[in-house]
């Protein structure tokens, strides 16, 4: 911060009034026009691409941005959606706000959480690094001024939506300080991030929102100017559902004691915020001091985004509108869901030629289909897997592999308008198809065959099918079929509850009372696997595209019960499989799957995540080779979900937990990820065999091109402490690098070992300390793929205790 803006500060603090400054303390802060403050809104969400605000470019999700292991190339969109969220501000400077809501910086502990989409790594040092990356982009390179201001989610141990509101993350001393507090520290150590939001649980017992922990470990002394929101309700949950507090005055009270200086409650109505810290005022739960303190860290912000000064100081003040989902960004989006690509398993199958023009059958339930999840911008336009490729090859066949089906009722068939806008559901003569799409636990979406639109219950109960698919904060689109002995079947509707009924005037709704449920008759008109399989039969190679719908069975408010792909997805594989056994997998997902059948009967397996408007062509260069697949996995992919602990464990020390800690043997390891051709790694060289706490050193490495064809390899450097007073993680990450080496081409790459890193957190003496040890250096091409092992002793240290400062290396 420039010694202009606290001048600037301290004389608009003095001359507000505390009403005026109330009104700041709102998500939605009101203007005071007398000193030529303008409205400011925070929350604009920007986790990959600029959401909720209309057509903005749609990069792969935050966990296949982290899969490139490219900060430049994270760095670089985060730059184009800092742009974005510039121009359409300027559009539109009430609605957009220029401080966004990203990056998502929990580490990723359990594949099983919802969000996992949303996340980096279940490194911490990793998600730090990746994470400060886009962070930077966000915030953009001025030295004083901000393109937008980074909010870093969500503070603390957030990793579970079951009774994400009452539930406690129980985090020990050594699992706080080495594991969840790093990831948060990084991006604000290097400058990256301005703002923090708070998370919705409870941190050893106490809301989040309330913790001492944003005082004490978030804002020290160099930090006092980060800005801290709630979460959208959070804090009315103090005398709500957490019952933590008498009532909401109190609970306002304390939140804003506590740190929390911008209140996102009640959407764009800032009565009661204002109301109930007026009262606290009152009642002395708060003083002026209280809210002059959070008034001074949000006019910081708004200062620093310019949004105080005439457009012609403002170096983004000339962003153009044409900039949203121009040229550049098409690319860079193409290039950064190519890079995302991670190759799991290939017998050499892969990669097709395209000069041999062979014929492909793609299918499966994604091969047609670009999904969007709860944070995603609005495609401008999408490029599937299928189209990839059939853009590319003369003969491409697709099939979603689902069934199709009609319900009967006696002699009468559910049917629906064909037309492009749909409409209700109803009983008579004319059947309709439905197509049925299984998202995993029984769960199925039905499209209608007539308009390929999907059936959801409108705001009446009514159903229609007027819906593009899954999609909303409650989903209304999905439903499960309830079997009965005498073959017929109850459709239940999952928002709601409740059972299909068909009124008296033919139509079909959703009722509450399973005893009126219609039993209907589902007769099957095409079996999609065998269809699917034919087209396989055919082909000389098959694709099939499996995965999750990101609004179903896993996200915000959901997480998930295993790992195990959708039984129907599942059979389909198999049957694909079975009529032709050169058959690629496309797993297209969110999170990891336990797909150990495929990896054991499949030539080849693929993980992407939904890539956005660039997925299907990003693949198709992967698939046909013009690209080296150059990703790779950022958590493990675990055999099965008895290897994982409760998923409110949150001690991954104790537990066993992450691949830090991890004594099982993986389906696919952290950082694994194969590429078309083979390197070779030789001559591990230490630029000193002993240090002392605090030194850096440089561990160097050839790498060799030993394939026929260009690739790129990702070196990873690994440590583990051989003696220690505690335990210590079996494998630790500790710097990468990317290397892209034509066939023969030989490199030295050179990695950095920060020994301040190997410290561990002393309860006894409140500090991390770095003992005088001897670790064993890896240097390999995963966590369990270790190609070159060496030692570095640590001596001088005996337990030396490090300053602050020190504590986090991410992003030196």
């Amino acid at each position: 911060m420039t010694d202009l803006i606290p001048h600037r500060l301290d004389d608009l603090l003095a001359r507000l009034t505390l009403p005026e400054k109330l009104g700041l303390l709102h998500q939605w802060q009101a203007p005071v026009p007398r000193l030529g403050l303008p409205a400011f809104r925070t929350g604009t969400e920007a986790l990959h691409g600029v959401a909720w605000l209309g057509p903005a470019t749609v990069f792969p999700q935050a966990v296949g941005l982290a899969a490139t292991w490219n900060p430049d190339l994270i760095r670089a969109v985060g730059a184009a959606v800092g742009d974005e969220v510039r121009a359409k501000h300027q559009a539109d400077p009430a609605r957009v706000g220029l401080n966004v809501w990203a990056p998502v910086v929990n580490p990723l502990r359990d594949p099983r959480w919802g969000r996992n989409e949303e996340g980096w790594s279940e490194d911490p040092w990793l998600t730090g690094r990746l994470a400060t990356a886009y962070a930077r982009g966000l915030r953009g390179d001025h030295p004083t001024r901000l393109r937008t201001a980074p909010t870093l989610k969500h503070f603390l141990g957030y990793n579970n939506e079951t009774d994400r509101a009452t539930t406690s993350s129980d985090l020990p001393p050594r699992v706080l300080h080495e594991y969840e507090l790093p990831a948060f520290r990084a991006p604000i150590e290097a400058g990256a991030a301005v703002a923090v939001m708070a998370s919705y649980n409870r941190v050893n017992g106490v809301p989040a929102h309330v913790s001492p922990l944003i005082a004490g470990e978030l804002r020290g002394p160099a930090d006092e100017e980060i800005m801290v929101v709630g979460d959208a309700g959070a804090i009315g949950n103090l005398a709500g559902v957490q019952g933590h507090l008498p009532d909401h005055v109190e609970g306002f009270a304390a939140a804003l004691r506590a740190g929390i200086d911008s209140f996102t409650e009640d959407d764009e109505n800032s009565g009661p915020t204002v109301d109930r810290l007026t009262e606290a005022l009152r009642r002395g739960l708060l003083a002026e001091s209280d809210v002059d303190r959070a008034v001074r860290r949000i006019l910081g912000v708004r200062l620093r985004l310019g949004d105080l000064d005439p457009p012609d100081e403002d170096p983004y003040a000339d962003v153009p509108p044409d900039l949203v989902d121009c040229p550049a960004h098409r690319r860079l989006a193409r290039e950064a869901a190519r890079e995302a690509v991670v190759l799991l398993r290939n017998d050499g199958l892969l990669p097709l030629s395209s000069a041999t023009a062979p014929r492909v059958a793609v299918l499966g339930p994604l091969a047609d289909t670009v999904h969007l999840d709860w944070y995603s911008g609005t495609l401008p336009y999408a490029v599937t897997a299928y189209a990839g490729l059939a853009g590319r090859l003369p003969e491409v066949t697709t099939h979603p592999g689902t069934d199709r089906i009609v319900l009967r009722l006696g002699d009468r068939y559910v049917h629906c308008p064909d037309t492009p806008d749909g409409g209700p559901l109803t009983l008579g003569a004319e059947p309709t198809g439905f197509d049925v799409f299984d998202w995993g636990r029984n769960v199925v979406a039905l499209r209608a065959v007539g308009n390929g639109r999907h059936v959801g219950a409108d705001d009446s109960g009514t159903l229609v099918n007027d819906r593009p698919g899954p999609a909303g904060w409650v989903v209304r689109e999905t439903f499960r079929f309830d079997h009965r002995p005498d073959g017929t079947a109850r459709l239940h509707h999952l928002a709601t509850g409740g059972y299909v009924t068909v009124e008296a005037d033919g139509r079909l709704s959703v009722g509450a009372d399973p005893a009126r449920a219609a039993g209907f008759t589902v007769d099957l008109l095409a079996d999609g696997a065998a269809e699917a399989a034919a087209l396989a039969a055919a082909a000389d190679v098959a694709v099939v595209t499996l995965g999750n719908h990101p609004m179903v069975n896993g996200r915000e408010t959901e997480d998930r019960v295993d790992l195990a792909l959708p039984a129907g997805q599942e059979a389909l594989l198999r049957a694909v499989h079975a009529a032709n056994p050169r058959t690629v997998l496309v797993v297209t997902s969110s999170y990891p799957y336990a797909v150990g059948w495929a990896q054991r009967h499949l030539p080849a397996v693929l993980w992407t995540t939904h890539g956005g408007q660039e997925h299907g062509a990003a693949l198709a260069d992967v698939l046909l080779g013009d690209a080296d697949p150059a990703g790779r996995l950022t958590q493990t992919w675990y055999a099965d979900v008895a290897e994982l602990p409760d998923l409110l464990d949150y001690d991954i020390i104790g537990a066993d937990a992450t691949y830090l800690y991890h004594r099982g043997e993986p389906l696919y390891p952290f950082g694994h990820g194969l590429s078309y051709t083979r390197f070779d790694y030789a001559d591990l060289r230490l630029s000193m065999a002993e240090a002392t706490a605090g030194e850096e050193v440089e561990v160097s490495v050839s790498v060799t091109n030993t394939g026929e064809r260009p690739g790129t390899e990702v070196v990873q450097l690994y440590t583990r402490q051989r003696r220690s007073r505690v335990k210590q993680p079996l494998r630790q990450l500790r710097d990468f690098a990317r290397v892209t080496l034509t066939p023969g081409q030989c490199a030295t790459v050179t990695l950095r070992l920060r020994t301040a890193e190997l410290a561990w957190w002393d309860e006894s003496r409140g500090a991390l300390v770095v003992e005088e040890a001897t670790h064993t250096v890896q240097v390999g091409r995963s966590a369990r793929d270790i190609r070159l092992l060496g030692a570095l002793t640590v001596t001088g240290a005996a337990g030396a205790a490090l300053p602050a400062t020190d504590r986090c290396g991410v992003g030196r």
